[in-house]
């Protein structure tokens, strides 16, 4: 992994009862939900939060989402999630997931997203918001 891959975040889940089926497996639907958690908190860290995207008018909507399925969940299994930010050129953000037990290394899922940028008339935007372009300069990744 090179230098500009290293930031990344990791929480741990808490699966509840709400989210796994009469087999006691999560259903497939809740890890989208697990994912805009993790974003929502390396937004937090990370200064790149969701609060900050409405400041600047800017809508950010997620237009690929590739997940991989390795091993299944269970109600009260507490694993960890990786979301790592993969830097690009792109007017976009990308991020990389893992779902993993902490204590074994065993990967539940893997998962990439890919956001882009509207402006609030619903135009794509070709170009990366300047405040997106000054956070990638903070980070050290331009």
């Amino acid at each position: 992994m090179d230098e500009k891959a290293k930031i990344y975040l990791e929480k741990t889940l808490e699966i509840r009862f709400s989210e796994v089926d009469m087999m006691n497996v999560v259903w497939h639907g809740a890890y989208p939900l697990y994912l805009e958690d993790a974003r929502e908190a390396f937004g937090a860290k990370f200064g790149l939060s969701y609060h900050k995207y409405i400041a600047e008018n800017i809508f950010v909507p997620v237009v690929e989402l590739d997940m991989k399925y390795r091993r299944p969940l269970s109600y009260g299994m507490t694993p960890t999630i990786r979301i790592s930010y993969r830097p690009t050129e792109a007017a976009k953000i990308i991020f990389d997931y893992s779902i993993f037990d902490p204590e074994t290394g065993d990967e539940y899922m893997s998962a990439r997203s890919v956001q882009v940028f509207m402006d609030r008339d619903r135009n794509l935007m070709w170009e990366s918001p300047e405040f997106y372009s000054l956070w990638k300069k903070k980070m050290g990744l331009e």
